[in-house]
């Protein structure tokens, strides 16, 4: 069974830090780039972050870019994205997604290009 399971959200006030994982198994982790996508209710999806298979390669959304990092550990079959300098506009689930890609970093979207989804968890930052 594939699943993609999303940890490390909660609440945490403005300026403060988080490590979202994003923990795979049910398929051959190394051969999929992992994305972070976010949505806050009425907001339209966002791209946040996307690692690519060999880990060698990451994007970043501008509205993240130098307070977001994202990393991979194979062996462990996991994806971290660290958070730094968090502002309410943060606020908003976290999903990672997994797509089939050997080479750079995929486009974020359309997101029917991602092969699997996790449940998301929930950052809330508080002015």
């Amino acid at each position: 069974e594939v699943q993609l399971v999303e940890s490390g959200g909660g609440l945490v006030q403005a300026g403060g830090s988080l490590r979202l994982s994003c923990a795979a198994s049910g398929f051959t982790f190394e051969n999929y780039a992992i994305g972070w996508f976010r949505q806050d209710p009425g907001k339209e999806l966002e791209g946040v972050s996307c690692i690519n298979s060999s880990g060698g390669s990451v994007y970043y959304a501008e509205s993240v870019k130098g307070r977001l990092t994202i990393s991979r550990d194979n062996a462990k079959n996991t994806v971290y994205l660290q958070m730094n300098s968090l502002k309410p506009e943060d606020t908003a689930v976290y999903y990672c997604a997994a797509e089939l890609s050997r080479g750079d970093v995929p486009p974020m979207f359309p997101t029917i290009s991602w092969d699997y989804w996790g449940q998301g968890t929930q950052v809330t930052v508080s002015s």
